[in-house]
């Protein structure tokens, strides 16, 4: 599969992962388009619309397309409508290559960043099998939890292509977080089953949250695709259809829709609205609005407060509460 992410294939190819990927674990709905982009298209593709299977396979399988080929004009308005930028894949690996650099305690673990006579940056990839530091292993970095906030097309965790210029990146030169992570497990496991349990521990431990429906569809078939390609790459044949959609459930809990400053599913704060009949029965509706977004605090907020499943215990979990002595 190339950069252009095509949601024809994942129906045909694999049944009944596409309808995973789309599902919200908190709403118990699919995820929705939180985006006037689309409503020209007519009916289904309004701001509050789900995104339906139908809406973007067969004759509309080209709809949800990855930044770099949209329209200029519609890139531009998203810039200034919602602060959406895409970043371009040397800067992913510096900024990624600064965590790497503090968990091993040293530099150029997986690469060695390079500036080019042009004045751009690239890459050199450390080609030796990675060595851990005393009391650390390979098995330690894989569990090791990673987040990319407003992730957009998850250029912070797979590397798939450069979400600026489009260009495929090969498997061998990804610098993700969770590419490196995959890296991990193909220079330290041989045998298929171990290496699925082990990509499903990388994964439940990639964590990341946006608010457009477009590029959280996009972020989820980028990963899954990601876990594909590499099961190919290193056993020479694509993964049961089983495990597909078990990394597929998993990433549909870890990558959700939310509203990065509340907590919440995006606008799904509004007036609290109480009706009230007194002695004489007359009728007083009284509307509060939302004290979270008046006072601008996180845990007051009358929306729908996003879940996450904490994969140890098998709960699930308010985003919002992990930050509880974080946040005043």
């Amino acid at each position: 599969m190339n950069t252009e992410i095509i949601e024809n294939i994942i129906l045909e190819q694999y049944p009944g992962v596409l309808e995973t990927l789309l599902r919200d674990h908190t709403t118990q709905k699919n995820i929705f388009w939180a985006t006037n982009d689309y409503e020209h298209l007519g009916e289904g593709y309004k701001y509050n619309n789900q995104i339906l299977i139908e809406l973007i396979t067969g004759n509309n399988g080209k709809i949800v397309m990855p930044r770099v080929k949209k329209d200029k004009i519609l890139q531009q308005n998203r810039s200034k409508k919602m602060a959406e930028v895409f970043t371009p894949s040397w800067v992913c690996n510096a900024q990624n290559n600064l965590i790497d650099n503090a968990w091993f305690g040293r530099e150029n673990i997986f690469n060695t960043e390079i500036k080019e006579n042009n004045g751009n940056s690239t890459w050199k990839v450390n080609q030796e099998k990675i060595t851990f530091p005393k009391h650390k292993t390979w098995q330690d970095y894989i569990k090791d939890t990673r987040l990319e906030i407003t992730c957009g097309e998850a250029p912070y965790i797979t590397s798939r292509y450069d979400t600026t210029t489009g260009e495929f990146i090969p498997i061998k030169n990804r610098i993700g977080l969770l590419d490196r992570k995959l890296r991990i497990i193909n220079e330290n496991v041989n045998t298929s089953g171990e290496w699925l349990k082990a990509a499903q521990i990388a994964y439940k431990n990639i964590y990341a949250f946006e608010w457009h429906g477009d590029n959280l569809l996009l972020a989820r078939i980028s990963m899954l695709i990601t876990f594909i390609e590499n099961y190919q790459y290193k056993f020479g044949k694509k993964p049961v259809l089983k495990s597909i959609n078990y990394i597929a459930y998993i990433i549909s809990w870890n990558v959700w829709q939310m509203d990065g400053i509340k907590g919440v599913i995006p606008n799904s704060c509004g007036y609290k609205i109480e009706t009230r009949v007194n002695l004489f029965g007359e009728i007083k509706i009284k509307k509060t609005k939302c004290v979270g977004c008046q006072k601008n605090d996180i845990f007051r907020h009358n929306g729908i407060y996003c879940l996450i499943k904490d994969w140890t215990s098998g709960k699930k979990i308010r985003f919002i509460d992990l930050m509880k002595g974080y946040i005043k």
